[in-house]
């Protein structure tokens, strides 16, 4: 079996979620001894039985793919339509319906709406996720399988040192500086209800506004707001985890968090924002909070999350990458069967 990996976006653009799913994936099908290779445009040798396709191809490229016999998995992230009201994917739905009986067929391409109608499977990382591509679009159910993310090993070993955790404690924060991840609202809520956050990631670019907001407010708030920028010592990442008092993302969307998984899986209580994501992924073992208030509503709920989270229990534990190998490689021997 071979199995090629596409995506449309350079990793040297920008960093986040996708690429660390894609990366740990990949690894964890070679170590069951499939092999997996990057779908190389320049190369019309290559050769290969299914294209796992993480985003949404159109559908003349699941065509081609079909005329050389091979199979097609869709994995994409539907991480802004499932943050919408339930009213906005309504018009939305409603506007598609629309468009699909008035718009030429060479604009319609463009949207590649018709890739849930063509591709052989599609892997949704939530239950919800796999709700919206069957009522959003028009997806058969028989195709769409929950796989959700993995988490490294790392994270779920501890030693006993590790979980003393301080006295005083902090909150941390794993993400990339971006206005969708709402660190700057987090830093001044943190500030004023005078709880220790630790930001954790890096911005997409340093000249970033956003970014330069942001330090302004760490600068004013060193004792609150600690930023060393990102952390690719993934143990170390794993041991501030399980030192920490709990996890906070208060992100305005998210498909499933990849942090929010690493923190669970070490044990750290969570507060997130309140979208079905969340919900339905960790449900009553996730603390919840309007993600889109401001910084002087946001203080309150910090405080009381800082205060409650030595108290919070949870049973929840993520799959590690070699359990999500598994069901990408039954997936892939029931479309070749």
């Amino acid at each position: 079996m071979k199995v090629l990996f596409d995506h449309p976006s350079p990793f040297a653009l920008a960093h986040g979620g996708f690429q660390i799913q894609i990366e740990q994936t990949k690894a964890a099908l070679e170590r069951r001894g499939i092999e997996v290779d990057h779908l190389r445009w320049w190369d019309e040798k290559q050769t290969g039985q299914i294209i796992h396709y993480f985003g949404r191809p159109a559908g003349g490229y699941i065509d081609f793919a079909h005329a050389k016999g091979i199979k097609v998995v869709v994995a994409e992230l539907l991480t802004g339509m499932g943050s919408r009201s339930a009213g906005a994917r309504l018009a939305q739905k409603s506007l598609m319906r629309t468009s699909q009986t008035m718009l030429p067929q060479s604009f319609q391409s463009k949207l590649a709406w018709d890739a849930y109608q063509k591709a052989d499977a599609f892997v949704a990382l939530t239950g919800w996720e796999a709700d919206l591509m069957r009522s959003m679009f028009d997806a058969a159910p028989e195709k769409i399988h929950v796989i959700p993310n993995g988490v490294e090993e790392i994270f779920f070993q501890s030693s006993a040192d590790e979980n003393q955790k301080p006295e005083a404690g902090y909150l941390v924060c794993t993400a990339a500086i971006h206005p969708r991840k709402r660190v700057v609202e987090l830093a001044q809520a943190a500030a004023r209800s005078k709880v220790p956050v630790w930001i954790i990631g890096k911005p997409y670019s340093e000249s970033d506004p956003y970014y330069l907001d942001f330090l302004k407010v760490q600068k004013a708030n060193p004792d609150f707001v600690r930023y060393e920028g990102s952390i690719s010592d993934r143990a170390r990442l794993a041991k501030i985890y399980r030192q920490a008092r709990g996890f906070v993302l208060l992100s305005t969307m998210e498909s499933l968090s990849l942090s929010a998984l690493e923190a669970a899986a070490s044990k750290c209580p969570l507060l997130l924002t309140d979208l079905p994501w969340a919900k339905s992924v960790f449900g009553e073992d996730g603390v919840y909070a309007n993600g889109s208030l401001p910084p002087e509503n946001l203080s309150p709920i910090l405080r009381d999350f800082f205060e409650r989270a030595p108290s919070l229990k949870s049973s929840f534990k993520p799959l590690n990458w070699d359990e999500v190998a598994e069901r990408f490689q039954a997936l892939y021997v029931r479309l070749l069967s």
